[in-house]
């Protein structure tokens, strides 16, 4: 039956189901939104939350929505590797993503996410101070980087690369990535990038530069810890001179933790780990600006970093700081 042919009941009739229809899919379409964003702030509450419960971690974990997903992949530590795993063999690249930018990630967790071979996973990870990297992932990050210059400079600055890849990725560098690479080395790998470089133009076969030696810096720390002299005008004193190594020894005492956990933050290109053990140690900006800054043979970081590193710091709390260091500190000891 064509409307032609409706009367006037039945095309109310008609119009009447159609309203109630309309409305029903509009309730159900309210409903659906109003869950997934209780479910999103249910994710977002429990990230941070030491003691949630696992099973609802996991389940929110495992939603195809990011949104809902995202907060506790990134932050939670009631994931296990397994279930960081399953993440990165099975979801989507924003999911691999949000494990990707995780504080801390064992080489296991790192080679599922690169076994998926996107690049924007691999940048995060090359980035991110808390993400131990195998030679095997390593390997694949430097395929990558054959196509992509700015992966193949981050990897380049990456402390962990291993010296037979660090001179792969040098051998098959522009002389543009080779230059990017001495220009953006902060101190403690600059004569190792310089060296690694002379010989891959070489050719040769040699060991690089040893690495930095802390071993007077962390006598000096102790001498004026003991004597009570070790405090944030030293701290600020060393990094304003770019004393590097005890810059490193200070930050690492004053902040309760110790060099193994505070000298990979200080190297890594990004500079919100290191707001981390400043935070902890409750310096004021001051000295937070001069730390980042004394990473750097000369210059300093620009004024767009440093106000992004200053908003970062003045929300992120001392509670938190601390707790990230503590796990750090257990992790270092467990993996060494």
């Amino acid at each position: 039956m064509s409307a032609d042919n409706c009367n006037g009941e039945q095309i109310e009739l008609f119009g009447d189901v159609l309203e109630r229809l309309i409305k029903t899919i509009e309730l159900r379409a309210i409903a659906e939104v109003s869950v997934r964003v209780a479910l999103a702030e249910m994710s977002t509450q429990l990230a941070s939350v030491s003691k949630a419960p696992p099973a609802v971690v996991r389940l929110l974990a495992r939603n195809d929505e990011i949104a809902i997903a995202g907060p506790v992949l990134t932050e939670s530590a009631r994931l296990t590797n397994e279930d960081l795993i399953e993440v990165a063999q099975t979801k989507s690249e924003p999911h691999l993503l949000a494990v990707a930018g995780r504080w801390w990630l064992q080489e296991v967790v790192t080679d599922a996410l690169l076994a998926r071979h996107y690049p924007k996973v691999s940048r995060r990870l090359v980035n991110n101070p808390g993400a131990r990297v195998s030679a095997a992932g390593f390997a694949v990050v430097l395929k990558q980087a054959e196509a992509d210059p700015e992966l193949a400079v981050e990897t380049g600055l990456r402390v962990d690369l291993p010296h037979a890849l660090r001179h792969q990725l040098l051998r098959q560098a522009t002389e543009a990535v080779r230059s990017r690479l001495l220009s953006r080395a902060p101190p403690h790998l600059f004569e190792e990038t310089r060296n690694a470089i002379a010989t891959a133009s070489a050719g040769a076969d040699r060991e690089m530069a040893v690495v930095r030696d802390f071993g007077e810096a962390r006598r000096l720390i102790a001498v004026l810890n003991e004597n009570g002299k070790l405090n944030e005008a030293a701290l600020r004193a060393f990094a304003r001179q770019r004393k590097y190594e005890e810059t490193v020894a200070a930050l690492a005492e004053l902040s309760g933790s110790s060099l193994e956990v505070v000298r990979p933050l200080m190297q890594s290109l990004r500079d919100d780990g290191v707001l981390i053990p400043c935070k902890a140690a409750g310096l004021g900006w001051e000295t937070v600006s001069a730390v980042l800054n004394s990473r750097f043979t000369s210059g300093s970081l620009g004024s767009h970093e440093l106000a992004k590193a200053k908003m970062q710091f003045a929300k992120l709390t001392m509670e938190d700081a601390r707790r990230m260091l503590r796990f750090w500190q257990v992790r270092s000891t467990s993996l060494n």
